[in-house]
């Protein structure tokens, strides 16, 4: 899930000159997703199979579309390109890719380092499953999938304000087997150079909460998932 409903932030305003948009194929909270890129100008848009559905009902009008296009429909996506005029990457159904895996290549060569993706989650859990396992993927090529995960080196994402977030509640959950020293602070379960893991302790970080105007997290090594939520 990406970092929120900040659309008064002076932040969200400016020109993402280093960070495309991805909408992928899964449910989209429609609402959320206006909201979210009505300040926000990306210089490149994916659209990924039915995510062109999303750009449609949102008014945005992508810069590449890439997938198999078997839901949003082949002669569908060829009518709509030839209206707007951007360019596709089509592929056959019996592929060693998801299509977001082929949006997420097309970022990199694009040269991009980080990309907001909506629509990468809350769908069928083998694509959603696909899609979390993809950020570490797209991570260590360079590329930060703004779903989103953490490194311990990753100073950027490591705090968190209360009116930034997206929901009530931030949860963080290994994805190495290990992860190693973990220190919550200014949430309202804190913890101290704690060590969790897959096989031990692994939802000891779910459903944490912010009670002041920010938190913050730091530990020594692994990887975990960073998931803001809301009922």
């Amino acid at each position: 899930m990406d970092r929120g409903e900040a659309d008064n932030m002076n932040a969200d305003r400016r020109e993402m000159t280093d960070t495309c948009l991805i909408v992928s194929g899964g449910p989209t909270d429609r609402k959320f997703a206006a909201e979210f890129v009505k300040n926000r100008k990306y210089p490149y848009v994916i659209a990924v199979d039915a995510g062109l559905a999303v750009c449609e009902e949102l008014g945005l009008v992508p810069d590449l579309a890439v997938g198999d296009f078997d839901t949003f429909g082949l002669e569908r996506m060829e009518e709509l390109r030839k209206k707007e005029g951007w360019a596709t990457d089509v592929h056959k159904p019996e592929k060693d890719e998801t299509d977001t895996d082929l949006a997420v290549r097309s970022a990199l060569r694009a040269g991009f380092h980080t990309a907001h993706v909506l629509g990468a989650t809350g769908g069928r859990l083998d694509h959603e499953l696909s899609n979390i396992h993809l950020m570490r993927a797209a991570k260590d090529a360079g590329l930060f999938m703004d779903i989103f995960l953490l490194t311990p080196d990753d100073e950027e994402h490591s705090v968190f304000l209360k009116d930034r977030i997206y929901g009530k509640y931030v949860s963080f959950l290994p994805l190495t087997e290990t992860v190693l020293g973990i220190t919550l602070d200014g949430f309202k379960y804190l913890l101290h150079n704690k060590d969790i893991s897959i096989l031990e302790d692994p939802s000891l970080c779910v459903s944490n909460e912010i009670p002041g105007e920010r938190a913050k997290i730091t530990f020594r090594k692994g990887i975990l998932i960073c998931v803001e939520s809301r009922d």
